[in-house]
């Protein structure tokens, strides 16, 4: 049994400089680097690192670059069967330029994650048979994302969608196909229209979720914690202090915890926690996919603070 990521594939090209260059100015950076990322690719990079059987569905570029991130998620040990190198694009890149005072410029190029289709919804169907779940987000079209989840639902395959980047015209028929939705704070408050900047404001919106059909809505609040609201009840995890050094993929770190603890058959709650857990370790180191733990490191971060039996992941092998 494995986990179907479906989503987006990217590298994010990295230039460091004194300041921004202003309009038609060519400026001396200092240095340059390359980092493969995308929604999609960093939860299945995620999952893997946790020890979870992991497949991923997208597609890359047939250039140097597509070439380079598919072997950077074998190395992650993901499945790459079903990732379909596009002859007619580009991959998704970014092209980022970072000042000594943080400021960022940034040209996002979807190439081929803006062409993800049916031909890729199909591929993914002969993979539901061995799955237990369906990660999906938005970095790719929409009538792609639904038709996966249309897919998955049909299968009886619980569907996690994390909503970003953050919109606030998801199609109505979405949501009655998502077993569980992950927004952040700002993510939520673009879906339900208000403000969403605490506890009792995330309940709220949650319940909106509810009733937009959701079974499950989790909305991730930071460093102030994690609420989650089911038909049953509404309850509330603390976030798990530690020092922040850059929380780029600690939501991409969560839904990874968060899968890998219903994959161990645990219960929702515990699987929270453990997304919780998952995004505060991702959030002590920079980057994306590198800030990501491995299940070493995770395990004994549950045992520290004593969750769970162990901290253990159990999969089918134990």
């Amino acid at each position: 049994m494995c986990i179907i990521v479906f989503g987006s594939i990217n590298l994010d090209l990295v230039a460091t400089a004194p300041r921004l260059p202003v309009p038609g100015e060519t400026l001396l950076g200092e240095d340059f680097f390359k980092i493969p990322g995308g929604k999609g690719a960093n939860q299945a990079v995620a999952l893997a690192r946790l020890g979870i059987p992991t497949q991923m569905v997208g597609r890359v570029g047939a250039q140097s670059f597509g070439t380079e991130l598919i072997s950077n998620l074998q190395a992650a040990d993901v499945g790459t069967d079903n990732i379909f190198v596009d002859e007619t694009v580009s991959s998704g890149v970014a092209i980022i330029t970072v000042s000594h005072t943080s400021e960022n410029q940034i040209i996002v190029i979807p190439g081929a994650n803006g062409r993800v289709n049916q031909e890729d919804v199909n591929r993914l169907c002969h993979l539901l048979p061995t799955a237990k779940a369906l990660l999906l987000q938005l970095e790719i079209p929409i009538t792609a994302v639904v038709a996966a989840a249309q897919a998955a639902r049909s299968a009886n395959i619980k569907v996690i969608l994390d909503p970003a980047p953050a919109q606030s015209n998801l199609p109505k028929e979405l949501y009655p196909l998502v077993d569980i939705i992950t927004p952040n704070e700002v993510e939520a408050g673009q879906l339900v229209g208000f403000a969403v900047d605490g506890e009792e404001t995330a309940a709220k919106a949650a319940q909106v979720l509810l009733q937009r059909g959701v079974k499950s809505a989790i909305v991730k609040l930071g460093a102030k914690g994690v609420v989650c609201a089911t038909a049953e009840e509404t309850f509330f995890v603390p976030a798990f202090p530690v020092h922040a050094v850059d929380t780029v993929a600690a939501g991409d770190a969560f839904n990874g915890g968060l899968a890998a603890a219903l994959y161990a058959g645990l219960s929702l709650h515990q699987a929270v926690v453990w997304g919780a857990a998952a995004g505060a370790l991702a959030a002590t180191k920079l980057g994306a996919q590198t800030s990501l733990p491995d299940k070493l490191t995770f395990d004994a971060f549950l045992k520290e603070r004593g969750v769970g039996s162990g901290g253990e992941i159990m999969t089918d092998d134990n």
